[in-house]
């Protein structure tokens, strides 16, 4: 499997803790370059966990620390001269809940990143913005409304925002904590549209609760169950002849 396609990020023992309470247990994976990979697996079982550890989001909370490491293109990034800005550049994340930018506009919330990393010109400023809202699939709904409230739209509408906020910063691997749940079908269908473009350019990693979306749109999927990672292989393999009994149970209705 690993010949097939470039590994984009590599886990090794990795290991997670919120002060004593240890959330990830020895984590070895790999995760492709330009392929969506799922992170299945009941609540509270380390997969929002596992993802903020990719962009080191996860020491930011009081009290929390890593172990282990993670190689972004073959360099660990918790090496100290491994700055975190400059990762969280190259490795955007978007949540469950929308969060755009509640005082600024459609556009002011898209250049909020680009006018952190520097300053640039106003004309390169609205081809960036353009051209990420067009990413994802935004622009013809916006293009009107530009300079109204982020929050103005709608729940769908603000998802997608904040998923053109994090293209705008042109990073290389995009980061999706449940990004459908609070949505209606359509809106998650065309989130779930936007995935499949975006593969194209980025390597996406999507933590889902819900086990057709991931065998929608995930090319690998990984099982997390109690800190752990129980099994990773392609997505159909996952759904339909798992090696693990307790990924066959997950997956089939048994538990979670």
């Amino acid at each position: 499997m690993t010949n097939e396609v470039k590994i984009k990020i590599k886990t090794t023992d990795l290991n997670a803790w919120f002060c004593d309470k240890q959330a990830l247990f020895n984590i070895n994976m790999d995760i492709y370059e330009k392929k969506v990979t799922a992170i299945i697996g009941p609540s509270g079982c380390g997969k929002s966990t596992f993802i903020r550890n990719l962009n080191r989001m996860h020491e930011t909370v009081q009290g929390a620390r890593a172990e282990g490491s993670v190689l972004l293109d073959g360099r660990d990034i918790f090496e100290k001269k491994f700055d975190a800005v400059t990762l969280r550049r190259e490795v955007g994340m978007v949540f469950q809940k929308a969060t755009p930018f509640p005082t600024m506009t459609v556009y002011d919330n898209v250049a909020a990143g680009i006018k952190l990393y520097g300053r640039i010109g106003k004309e390169k400023l609205d081809e960036i913005v353009e051209k990420s809202l067009k990413q994802s699939a935004l622009w013809n709904e916006v293009k009107d409304v530009l300079h109204k409230p982020g929050t103005s739209l709608s729940g769908g509408q603000q998802q997608r925002l904040c998923i053109a906020r994090a293209l705008a910063v042109n990073p290389k691997i995009l980061l999706l904590d449940e990004p459908c749940s609070a949505l209606d079908p359509i809106s998650t269908g065309k989130i779930e549209e936007l995935i499949h473009e975006l593969k194209e350019d980025y390597t996406i990693v999507i933590v889902t609760h819900n086990m057709q979306q991931a065998a929608r749109v995930a090319d690998y999927t990984a099982f997390f169950l109690l800190g752990a990672l129980i099994e990773f292989d392609v997505t159909s393999k996952i759904f339909t002849n798992p090696s693990d009994k307790r990924t066959e149970d997950y997956v089939t209705g048994r538990f979670g």
